[in-house]
């Protein structure tokens, strides 16, 4: 089976800033990886990289059997990427919002009204307009955009950022369904006893390199620990 994820000697530029410098890493269908590190280490520009929204100058970096150096657009459709920006329009409703992305990724109608009632922004949120949401509203709006496309590859970065306890258990329960269902997922997040208990392993990247991929702690002795903290680096413009 070949990996939804091969990394080899990968190097992506922000300016002129190696900030992954050399990655190697294969993920296959139906895994979910943490990604951990110290902040600026690079966690956030891989997880852009793979959604094909950073450019890859050298090496090998191929998702979902396409070749980003060549053909990144081909990726986006089935990539979810979610990022510390939510990527919501401020003036259209979250339902509007949800149904958009969901258009722009080739999910269904349907997919985008299950999605909201997984959030709970099936009630009188979901004809209010995102300008007027809390912070963990709008979390919870972006993360119901990713659900309703439906994508392949799962990019999470702080999936659990802003959200009270009952959501973040509703996250973990839609991304191990998910990756049950075939999806494959790569998260990188601060709430580590979470993550990790839901990662089945763990790879750590500092200075823009792989160093370190384990089984999850919590999968081979029950429990994980580990220290991280989000990456700071500046998120990208929308792209469907």
């Amino acid at each position: 089976m070949e990996p939804v994820v091969h990394l080899r000697s990968a190097v992506s530029l922000l300016g002129r800033f190696p900030a992954l410098a050399g990655v190697d890493l294969d993920v296959d269908p139906g895994e979910i990886v943490l990604l951990q590190g110290p902040n600026g280490a690079g966690k956030t520009t891989l997880l852009r990289t793979l959604a094909g929204l950073l450019p890859v100058v050298s090496g090998t970096a191929e998702v979902l059997g396409h070749d980003l150096r060549t053909d990144a657009k081909a990726v986006r459709r089935r990539v979810g990427l979610l990022g510390h920006a939510t990527m919501l329009y401020d003036e259209l409703t979250v339902a509007d919002n949800v149904r958009f992305w969901a258009r722009a990724a080739k999910a269904r109608p349907a997919d985008a009204e299950a999605a909201m009632v997984e959030l709970g922004l099936d009630g009188r949120l979901r004809d209010v307009t995102v300008a007027r949401l809390s912070a963990g509203q709008r979390r919870r709006a972006a993360i119901a955009v990713t659900v309703a496309r439906r994508p392949e590859l799962w990019l999470l970065d702080e999936p659990h950022a802003g959200l009270d306890a009952a959501t973040r258990d509703v996250v973990d329960g839609l991304v191990r369904r998910a990756a049950d269902a075939g999806a494959t997922v790569v998260v990188a997040s601060h709430e580590l006893e979470r993550a990790t208990a839901l990662a089945g392993r763990s790879v750590t990247i500092v200075g823009g390199v792989i160093e370190h991929a384990a089984e999850s702690e919590s999968r081979s002795e029950g429990q994980g620990q580990a220290a991280s903290e989000p990456d700071a680096e500046p998120e990208v413009a929308r792209v469907p």
